[in-house]
């Protein structure tokens, strides 16, 4: 059987976004705006990510000085494969690998201490197309993947856009303290933070994004003071409405119930640090990346 159009569409749309994402990380290589080694800790922290279905060489190219010719002999000596992917790594190529590359790739210094940002705001106002427009241009944020008890939506991406899990599964990492925080949403679905990759990322001093509900900011501002709460708002009540009523993936009953959340959810932004008004999705995604305080890459490549 051939999948239905929509199915495909779907794939298309995510196949093309998660090339987009994989440039974006190769050129803040290219760039200095992120360490090589950030790349491969993130892939080997989660199979899952865009950094995991990087090709070793495409990491290896963006390095600036290293040419073709010179790569096919790093890759030699590292006895890595021209097709391997930094997910697909064994235990001493990695090693092997993360030692070539603290060598050889630019340092990463930082401008300030890493950070924990937590974007959160109503339903609609648009936290997943802002959070996705970061993932795909400031690829030196961490941006935090949530668990959700939820279906998945049309054109996302397991493991990028959330981890899918079962009831069971969910109910499983609470017992186990997997999450940072976890809430029931819209008297629904569950969603969840995972701690562990948030934990690694800051202990690295990458700067983090959660892009959450408001009960989830709660809880991770108890958990860990120091996070930095934005709260994203719409540029007017009706735009809001029109774009939960535009999305068309609720039902008419779902609209209505998100809407009666979503004025609960305004008010409490005065428990928040920042505000940040959501007129465009690139200005409003640069304001909330200028809050984090963002690492830059200083230092020139060594030379071999």
């Amino acid at each position: 059987m051939n999948p239905p159009d929509v199915d495909r569409v779907a794939a298309s749309r995510a196949a093309v976004a998660a090339r987009r994402a994989r440039a974006s990380v190769k050129r803040a290589v290219t760039e200095r705006r992120l360490s090589a080694v950030a790349v491969l800790e993130t892939a080997l922290g989660s199979t899952e990510s865009i950094e995991a279905g990087m090709r070793v060489r495409d990491l290896l190219m963006a390095i600036p000085g290293l040419g073709p010719v010179r790569i096919e002999r790093v890759m030699d000596s590292l006895g890595i494969a021209a097709s391997k992917r930094l997910s697909g790594l064994g235990v001493h190529q990695q090693q092997r690998l993360r030692e070539y590359l603290e060598r050889r790739a630019p340092k990463v210094a930082a401008t300030g201490d890493s950070r924990l940002v937590v974007l959160a705001g109503p339903t609609a106002v648009g936290k997943g197309t802002v959070s996705t427009y970061i993932r795909e241009n400031y690829p030196e944020v961490h941006l935090s993947v949530s668990a959700t008890t939820r279906a998945p939506r049309p054109g996302e991406v397991e493991g990028v856009s959330y981890y899918f899990v079962s009831d069971e599964e969910f109910d499983r990492m609470i017992e186990a303290g997997e999450f940072l925080e976890w809430a029931v949403v819209h008297n629904k679905s569950r969603y969840g933070t995972p701690r562990t990759p948030i934990d690694r990322a800051l202990a690295a001093g990458t700067s983090v994004l959660l892009e959450i509900d408001i009960q989830g900011a709660r809880q991770v501002k108890a958990a860990e003071p120091s996070a930095t709460l934005v709260f994203l708002l719409p540029p007017t009540w009706d735009e809001l409405v029109r774009r939960l009523i535009g999305r068309g993936t609720e039902t008419a009953e779902e609209q209505e119930r998100r809407l009666t959340t979503a004025k609960v959810e305004l008010a409490a932004q005065d428990e928040f640090d920042f505000r940040v008004v959501n007129r465009d999705v690139q200005a409003a995604a640069a304001e909330v990346v200028e809050l984090m305080q963002i690492q830059k890459a200083t230092d020139l490549p060594s030379k071999e």
